[in-house]
């Protein structure tokens, strides 16, 4: 059958014809090579059937891309691996925090704030020398669902509060500062009605999965290095669990503290399977 004629089921239950463009910018965009690339489209080019679902075809990339390039691999899986950091939101909070450690930021998590009007519980206040951030992080653990224009009215509306206030974070001692940004992070999308508001408004950083194009959420994690757990395929779902139960996010906290894995029940064979991966990224 022809490509152009392969109509495939998004997450949100829409129907798009299937494009081998927007395929082969994710698979280069984890760093795919270009070999790797022709031959993962056109082996999907002749199996596609109509109605495949967009997480079928990811789920069968992933698979040839982890038999061929299994670090690459990885980092193509890493959408998946922030939803599968849910269903709480909590440790999606602590992985965001994490993101703005590494880029120089003292964090901290889950803190209520007074604001000119009412109380706020904020997700992740982060602040250096020159800017202190609040951070809404808005967690889906389904991809098809979006942040749409409520959530950035609300979010807005909660940042405008506070900015009539002053705070200690970082502040020198006996002063005060304003909050500087009010930033809205979530790792899906929104819809083209809160991108319009977000961009209209002003006075909220909007952060997607692929918002904005340059300095989203995927840019956000590659840049800063950092690899969720979840992202590792030698690890099993009641594995994972049990290490975010106990807080273990990262992979790198694994790789400095191996005895996490023993503590779980893991053999030495498994652990050093686990290692492996981890070095491979």
């Amino acid at each position: 059958m022809n490509s152009e004629q392969i109509y495939v089921l998004k997450a949100d239950g829409t129907r798009e014809l299937f494009d081998p463009e927007k395929l082969e910018y994710s698979l280069k965009r984890a760093g795919a090579s270009s070999k790797i690339v022709f031959d993962i489209i056109a082996h999907l080019k002749a199996h596609l059937e109509q109605n495949t679902t967009t997480h079928e075809i990811y789920k069968h990339a992933f698979e040839l891309l982890h038999k061929n390039e299994k670090p690459i691999a990885l980092r193509y899986s890493l959408k998946r691996a922030i939803q599968e950091l849910g269903p709480s939101g909590f440790p999606f909070e602590d992985f965001v925090a994490e993101i703005f450690k590494e880029r120089g930021f003292t964090t901290e998590t889950g803190k209520i704030v007074r604001g000119f009007c009412v109380e706020h519980e904020i997700d992740v206040i982060a602040w250096n020398k020159e800017k202190l951030l609040m951070v809404e992080a808005k967690f889906h653990n389904e991809l098809g669902i979006k942040s749409d224009l409520k959530v950035a009215l609300y979010v807005k509306a909660r940042f405008d509060d506070l900015r009539e206030m002053t705070f200690d974070y970082g502040a020198e001692p006996g002063q005060k500062r304003k909050l500087d940004e009010g930033w809205l992070i979530t790792n899906t999308k929104f819809t083209s009605s809160a991108i319009e508001y977000g961009s209209c408004q002003g006075g909220l950083v909007m952060i997607g999965w692929n918002y904005p194009p340059k300095g989203n959420l995927h840019d956000m994690i590659l840049e800063s290095k950092l690899h969720p757990l979840t992202c590792l395929v030698s690890l099993n779902g009641h594995e994972k669990k049990a290490l975010l139960d106990q807080g273990v996010i990262l992979c790198k906290t694994i790789q400095s503290k191996p005895d996490l894995l023993r503590e779980i029940g893991l053999n030495q064979e498994k652990i050093t399977k686990v290692m492996d991966e981890i070095d491979s990224l």
